[in-house]
């Protein structure tokens, strides 16, 4: 039998991205330093580029407003 699945809050996966995006450390080394799979942070990192181009930032919109 495997592990059991563990379940990390909104505000815990949003932290791990964060984390990824300012720290200039590895996605490896900040998934092993919270304790969460590698392919489970890589999702989140997913996820969260998933929505930014689906709806991003306005500073992204002004960006994409002035190139246009």
């Amino acid at each position: 039998m495997g592990k059991p699945q563990r379940r990390f809050g909104k505000e815990f996966a949003a932290e791990a991205v964060r984390l990824v995006e300012v720290s200039g450390r590895t996605q490896r080394e900040i998934a092993r330093d919270l304790g969460v799979g590698l392919s489970t942070l890589r999702r989140w990192l997913d996820k969260r580029r998933e929505h930014e181009i689906e709806a991003p930032p306005p500073e992204r919109q002004e960006d994409l407003a002035a190139e246009l």
